[in-house]
């Protein structure tokens, strides 16, 4: 059996989980979330655990045992704590700032680019050179900072980009003058 799927998951105090129509709600403090329950998996809910359970040891079953334990790990996380990302700008005159919701980025293009959040996500501006995406969706904070980060990904020669807080760019040095 898949070691992820066997283990149990404890719900904190405020959180519930419930299967009906083919689908797992997960609802908490910060609101509510579902997925889809796939063919062959089981979620038993007792009073503060939830476990999950296949009924055949077919591959595509075992993929999605640990897979739905891991989901709702996840969501049962996202509406108790929420998750977040903090990001960096690296680069001269490259700066963050909010203009209501949207978000406004000066990368050294022309113009500036703007960035409308989804739903359910929540952007704070710390300083013009960090920010943080806040949701209770940790699949939806990860695609947009993404979708933020390629605006202008960090570059191996001079480290200016938009980059994880966490995360290491490896230097490249440049080239050698001629002889």
């Amino acid at each position: 059996m898949s070691r992820i799927g066997r283990k149990a998951i404890l719900l904190p105090q405020g959180a519930a989980v419930t299967v009906k129509d083919e689908k797992i709600v997960v609802r908490g403090a910060k609101g509510e979330l579902d997925t889809p329950l796939m063919p062959g998996i089981r979620v038993d809910v007792e009073r503060d655990k939830v476990t999950v359970n296949r009924d055949n040891d077919e591959k595509q079953t075992c993929a999605w045992h640990g897979m739905t334990r891991a989901l709702i790990a996840n969501m049962v996380t996202g509406v108790t704590e929420g998750f977040q990302k903090t990001m960096e700008i690296v680069g001269v005159g490259w700066r963050a700032q909010l203009q209501g919701k949207k978000l406004l980025l000066n990368l050294g293009y022309s113009h500036p680019v703007e960035y409308e959040p989804p739903e359910g996500i929540e952007i704070v501006v710390e300083n013009p050179i960090k920010f943080i995406v806040k949701g209770i969706d940790k699949r939806i904070v990860g695609e947009t900072c993404a979708v933020i980060r390629g605006y202008r990904p960090p570059e191996p020669y001079h480290g200016k980009g938009i980059r994880y807080s966490d995360e290491r760019v490896a230097r490249k040095a440049g080239k050698t003058g001629a002889k």
